[in-house]
């Protein structure tokens, strides 16, 4: 089933917009968000887009959220409950990490970095191109960052998607030439996947072609990846979070992750 470039950029957006929401607030993008209702608007937006039944409004802990309109109280709020959900000590209430979740349901002890499923996620980034983010030392299986690369690839399948649209143009008899509005969707696509740029590669900026891609191209690979690693154990993290959540914004965005992993 071919897939247009618009689902592919509603993807990609869901994805920014939930790694956004787990990754921890180092400042107030995301509490300000919150609390002007931008966030809800977005999900809200995009789920209809994509065809998700879900609304902000029926989702749990939307009514507690939608409370807490003061950005500053909300940004301290939204810290002290990511540290205890995501990292906690001595154990975290709702670990991020796939290689932790998919150890504690094969029954072994979950190590960071040097598991199966943690290197996989690591081998995969690589092969895509990406890796992990100059001056940090965070294992790649955080649902903040593996939701970053569906996103890199949603991004990359759309870009292709409008190639493959202006090819059948041209086939159809026309002369493949975007109109305005697409020539400004090309250029909103390449400076979303410019922002992947790093320097981990195999040359500082080099952006692997689509057909050496994992599956030969961007949607293949991101078939790949949700199928071996998202879908296995974000619906879990999701059910864990929405269970553990002290905070009910947590909750909120868990539930949409749930009802978008699937």
């Amino acid at each position: 089933m071919t897939v247009s470039a618009d689902r592919w950029q509603a993807r990609a957006a869901m994805c920014e917009l939930l790694a956004l929401s787990f990754r921890y607030p180092e400042d107030r993008v995301l509490a300000d968000a919150i609390a002007s209702g931008e966030w809800g608007e977005a999900a809200d937006e995009i789920a209809a887009a994509l065809g998700i039944d879900w609304s902000v409004a029926a989702a749990p802990g939307a009514a507690e959220a939608a409370a807490l309109d003061d950005p500053a109280e909300l940004q301290k709020s939204l810290r002290t409950e990511a540290t205890r959900l995501f990292v906690g000590a001595p154990e975290a209430a709702a670990s991020p990490y796939e290689g932790v979740w998919r150890a504690k349901a094969e029954g072994v002890q979950p190590l960071l970095f040097v598991n199966p499923h943690s290197m996989a996620v690591e081998r995969f980034c690589k092969a895509c191109g990406l890796g992990r983010p100059e001056g940090t030392n965070e294992p790649l299986d955080a649902v903040w960052t593996e939701l970053e690369l569906m996103e890199y690839l949603a991004l990359r399948a759309a870009a292709d998607a409008l190639d493959a649209e202006g090819a059948a143009d041209v086939a159809a008899g026309g002369d493949g030439a975007p109109t305005e509005a697409e020539a400004a969707e090309y250029r909103e696509i390449g400076d979303e996947i410019d922002e992947f740029d790093t320097d981990e590669g195999p040359e500082p900026g080099d952006v692997v072609a689509s057909a050496d891609l994992p599956g030969g191209s961007p949607a293949a690979a991101w078939d790949e990846f949700v199928a071996d690693h998202a879908r296995v154990w974000m619906g879990r993290f999701a059910e864990g979070v929405q269970e553990a959540s002290r905070v009910p914004f947590y909750r909120t965005a868990a539930n949409l992750l749930a009802a978008f992993i699937g």
